[in-house]
C-alpha cells in the first residue's frame, strides 16, 4: 500500500522513501548531516518538500560517482531553500562536478594506460621500471604512488 503525500503539508518520510528508493533511517541521516531539512507538523512529524526528493536522488548519485558528503552538502547549500531548484540552479552544480568528474577520468584512463603498460612490458628489471623509485626520491612529491598518479622519474 502506497503512502499518500499530505498535500498542503508536505510528503511524509513514507512516501519520500517510496519514492527515492531510500529507507526511512537513511532519509533521517540524511537529515542529520544537513542535506535535506524537512518541517514539522503540530504533532512533530517530518514533513518534507517536494524538491527534497530531487536533493536526496542527487545525494544518492554523487555518492556512487565517488562524492563525499561534505562535497554534496556545500553543493546543495548553493541551491535556493525557500523555491524549488530550477534548470540553471542545477546547471551551476553539474558543471562543478563535471568538472571534478572529468578530472577524475582522466585520472583513470591515465592509470589505466600505466598498469597496462606496466603489467605488459615484461621488463623484468627494476633498474628499467618507469615505477621504480630508488631512495624513495618520489616522496619529495608527496605521499602515495607518484609515478602511477602521474609523476615522472625524469621530474625529480
Amino acid at each position: 500500500m502506497s503512502v499518500r503525500p499530505l498535500r498542503d503539508r508536505g510528503l511524509t518520510i513514507g512516501y519520500v522513501a517510496e519514492r527515492t528508493g531510500l529507507a526511512p533511517s537513511a532519509i533521517r541521516y540524511y537529515e542529520d548531516e544537513g542535506l535535506v531539512r524537512p518541517d514539522r507538523n503540530d504533532a512533530g512529524h517530518r514533513r518534507y518538500a517536494r524538491s527534497d526528493i530531487r536533493r536526496l536522488s542527487f545525494v544518492m548519485i554523487s555518492q556512487g560517482l565517488g562524492f563525499t558528503l561534505p562535497e554534496i552538502r556545500a553543493a546543495l547549500a548553493e541551491l535556493p531553500e525557500h523555491r524549488t531548484p530550477g534548470k540553471a540552479d542545477w546547471a551551476r552544480i553539474s558543471r562543478r562536478f563535471g568538472a571534478v568528474l572529468d578530472a577524475r577520468i582522466a585520472q583513470m584512463q591515465a592509470l589505466r594506460a600505466r598498469l597496462d603498460g606496466c603489467i605488459g612490458c615484461g621488463c623484468l628489471s627494476l633498474r628499467t621500471c618507469a615505477l621504480y623509485n630508488p631512495q624513495d626520491k618520489a616522496r619529495v612529491r608527496g605521499p602515495g604512488p607518484r609515478y602511477v598518479m602521474g609523476d615522472r622519474s625524469d621530474e625529480i
